[in-house]
């Protein structure tokens, strides 16, 4: 198949990306490595938009939340990662978790049976000459992150994040865990129960901080003073901020009462359900770069975890990124090499549903391109818009780290305003402004 854009990566962005343009009508060339006979380090399969730290897009709630008003969005605008995470997702409350095998499976046969899209094993070493969407995610080949440092003439930026555990349920001690959702807070398809909790007394806590302080851990030399992005930061760094950082993070026990006493304990570490028969469950939080013997012997100290059983224990993985703000325009263009466009988290975005957001727009600015017209810049009012605007501009050149799509990006509500109600309002405004401009797009080449 003869192409007109091709795509470089079949993660997230890169998948929703190539949606986006066959939609539009435009042939799309998607070239991922794996199945070439390269991997990476933290994938396990060869399928498209496979998912390898969570299985959860985070809140779901599009009333008071950013992150579920980017759901929202990229539903009204046809998003293929959005439409197979609603087919494939399993019980997390007011979180949107799917099933990951299934859900890669889903969105592969789908570009796959798509008349407009050729998908290529193949690895690309050097950036394309014609029009193009680089969107190889944190884990970029280093022969490819050479060519895009020579093409931009900055050194790309790279942090850490690590990998939480997977727990088999039937190895959890029930007559310690229990199910309960915080608040008992109850989802579209759950029932207030979503997460299985397992208490700890105050001595529990402090043995188990103290195993995290001491425990041995991975370290690699060159790594060393590299900072890791806040949102997916190892449980054993935010243990060493403080005795109590943790009790306020991953560990929170309000909302969660113990059926034994009927109170809150002390500290609560939560599983979240991690396919869709409900047989594996990760441990929500606790991304870790402790050996793995280490991880087995601690993690089995948890109350209810004491016969753990893992399907997977946690690691770390590499995260590079560019510096956005410096480097592209407010299209995702590179500015040095306009038939460049870059999306995903190499782009400095953080997170499943952002690096598949900017994606879904990446594709739609190239879309408009190809079709001789112009896309009008989602507004900042609206959770897209936000999280670009963030990307291309909105940041701090120097201090551009990664960062998820949250209230803070958005302008601010004008007035006084009570905290209670802020979020309803930013959530209202960003409804109305991007019916606005979804209104404005219907004659553009892309789907609306």
């Amino acid at each position: 198949m003869t192409h007109d854009i091709q795509i470089v990566g079949g993660g997230l962005a890169g998948s929703e990306a190539a949606w986006q343009l066959a939609e539009a009508g435009f042939r799309v060339r998607l070239s991922e490595m794996r199945g070439s006979g390269d991997t990476t380090p933290a994938h396990h399969t060869d399928g498209l938009a496979e998912l390898v730290c969570s299985n959860s897009f985070r809140s779901d709630d599009a009333e008071s939340n950013a992150v579920g008003l980017i759901h929202a969005e990229m539903r009204a605008l046809g998003s293929l990662i959005l439409r197979e995470a609603d087919i494939h997702k399993v019980p997390a409350g007011s979180a949107l978790a799917v099933d990951r095998d299934r859900f890669s499976d889903g969105v592969t046969a789908a570009l796959t049976a798509h008349p407009n899209i050729e998908i290529v094993r193949e690895r690309v070493d050097a950036l394309p000459q014609g029009p193009a969407i680089i969107a190889t995610g944190p884990l970029t080949g280093p022969a490819l992150a050479e060519a895009i440092g020579t093409a931009t003439g900055s050194d790309a930026l790279a942090f850490f994040d690590a990998i939480a555990p997977i727990v088999h349920r039937d190895s959890i001690d029930f007559d310690t865990a229990w199910f309960q959702s915080r608040w008992n807070k109850v989802g579209p398809e759950g029932d207030g129960k979503d997460y299985i909790n397992c208490p700890m007394s105050k001595d529990e806590y402090l043995a188990f901080h103290a195993g995290l302080l001491a425990g041995e851990k991975t370290e690699y030399r060159e790594w060393e003073n590299v900072p890791y992005f806040e949102g997916c930061m190892p449980i054993e760094v935010m243990a060493e901020r403080g005795l109590d950082t943790l009790r306020f993070g991953p560990m929170k026990p309000v909302g969660l009462d113990d059926p034994r006493t009927g109170r809150w304990p002390h500290a609560v570490v939560q599983l979240r359900q991690d396919n869709a028969a409900g047989t594996l469950w990760n441990i929500v939080g606790f991304q870790t770069k402790l050996k793995h013997a280490e991880q087995v012997r601690l993690f089995r100290t948890i109350p209810g975890l004491q016969n753990a059983e893992f399907a997977r224990l946690g690691g770390l993985h590499r995260n590079t990124f560019i510096r956005s703000p410096v480097l592209l325009d407010p299209e995702l263009r590179l500015k040095s090499q306009p038939n460049i466009r870059f999306a995903g988290q190499i782009t400095g975005c953080e997170g499943y549903v952002e690096s598949a957001a900017i994606g879904l727009l990446a594709g739609r600015f190239a879309a408009a391109q190809l079709g001789g017209k112009t896309l009008a810049l989602p507004p900042v009012e609206t959770a897209l818009g936000a999280l670009l605007g963030h990307i291309t501009g909105g940041a701090e050149a120097e201090t551009y780290q990664p960062m998820n799509v949250n209230f803070g990006l958005f302008p601010p509500i004008e007035g006084r305003t009570k905290k209670a109600d802020r979020k309803k309002m930013y959530t209202a405004r960003a409804r109305d402004a991007f019916a606005r401009w979804r209104e404005d797009q219907l004659s553009s080449p892309c789907p609306a």
